[in-house]
């Protein structure tokens, strides 16, 4: 049975993950190794020489990503910026121009506006969620527009197929980072995008324990082009990130359930919380986009954000009350995680077009008994 045959459950646990041919392992082994033996100048085994360049471990990884986002093409990196930086240096030269969205990761932000803009290349925001403010952002060396769907921290959803016809028009790629949703709630090469960029720190690895980054493409030609950088510049995936990553896609379809369904019961509560002023979850049928996320996403993740009354500092002590939500960076491990971001993930962005309100917290749901997160939120409220 082919990959595009098998379910995606199927491929989380099979893909990239033949048995061990010498010894039967189910699991990929963790190849600690720098470098390989050759048969003779330039007789490679397996094509594998130095493990920057390619390591049996990573392949397995590279090749499962590649299957859970229906692309042809996967590239695991030391870190999501790692993936973004290698990926915009290979689609952009100086004085091109991207389009990005008005509500993005700070560490992405930081990346265009400190080091990428360093470089020459121009960007814009604009409200990715609505195509005719994409299309107004377009200028004429406009070469990439860059999509967050659901956004952090607002759950801000685009039309990925929207905006992939106006990239289309304007000879732009599509890039979106899926982080939030993961494969198992949205593929977004088969609605329309170019690339696909992945943290798997976050909910592809699912346990707190590694970081990486991922880049996904149906073009080969492209693949080759990202292969070739990610080579030349070297921020690549080592063998135990790689396995651990694997390890946690195996469990990746059976977690997002969980954390889906837990955080739908978290927005409902906040939703009715006399404390609280707005919450930001694309679950919600009040949520401007619900019928967008409705139609390109399985359910809706498990990220949620939330306004509270009295400012700034009772978004704090929210934050520092809650005692089974840890207050903490990053997102999409088992564990239930409340932050601020305007203090934290998102300091980097003040005082620009992409500056969160100050009085919000985010939550990442975990996948612990919803009950006790409700308790626990109730307590920290007040």
């Amino acid at each position: 049975m082919s990959d595009q045959q098998q379910a995606f459950e199927t491929l989380a646990i099979h893909a990239g993950q033949e048995p061990d041919p010498l010894t039967g392992a189910v699991v990929p082994p963790i190849y600690q190794v720098s470098t390989y033996k050759q048969d003779g100048v330039g007789g490679l085994r397996g094509g594998y020489e130095y493990s920057r360049s390619a390591n049996p471990t990573r392949t397995a990884l590279e090749e499962n990503l590649a299957a859970l986002e229906g692309g042809v093409r996967g590239l695991a990196f030391a870190s999501g910026l790692a993936a973004e930086d290698t990926l915009l240096r290979t689609l952009l030269t100086p004085g091109d121009h991207v389009v990005i969205p008005n509500d993005a990761y700070g560490g992405t932000f930081r990346l265009f506006a400190k080091v990428i803009a360093r470089w020459g290349v121009e960007w814009s925001v604009a409200d990715t969620s609505d195509p005719a403010a994409v299309r107004a952002a377009l200028r004429p060396r406009t070469k990439v527009i860059w999509v967050e769907t659901p956004s952090n921290p607002l759950l801000g959803i685009t039309d990925i197929a929207a905006v992939a016809g106006v990239a289309r028009e304007a000879g732009a790629k599509l890039v979106v980072d899926n982080t939030f949703a993961s494969p198992y709630l949205q593929q977004p090469l088969a609605l329309g995008a170019d690339v696909v960029v992945h943290s798997t720190t976050k909910y592809m690895g699912g346990h707190s324990d590694v970081v990486g980054g991922a880049l996904v493409t149906a073009d080969a030609g492209l693949g080759e082009e990202l292969a070739y950088h990610q080579n030349a510049m070297g921020a690549v995936a080592g063998p135990f990130d790689s396995w651990l990553t694997l390890r946690g896609i195996k469990t990746l379809a059976v977690r997002m359930d969980r954390h889906s369904a837990n955080a739908e019961r978290v927005a409902e509560l906040l939703l009715a919380h006399p404390k609280v002023t707005q919450v930001f979850y694309p679950g919600l049928p009040d949520h401007a986009h619900h019928e967008v996320a409705a139609k390109q996403m399985r359910s809706f993740g498990g990220m949620v954000s939330f306004r509270v009354e009295g400012g700034e500092r009772a978004a704090v002590e929210v934050c520092n009350r809650t005692e089974l939500f840890t207050l903490g960076e990053s997102l999409g491990g088992v564990e239930s995680l409340i932050e601020h971001p305007g203090r934290m993930t998102h300091a980097s962005v003040a005082g620009s077009l992409l500056e969160v309100p100050a009085d919000l917290v985010r939550l990442s749901v975990g996948i612990e008994s919803a009950d006790d997160l409700l308790a626990d939120l109730t307590q920290a409220l007040g």
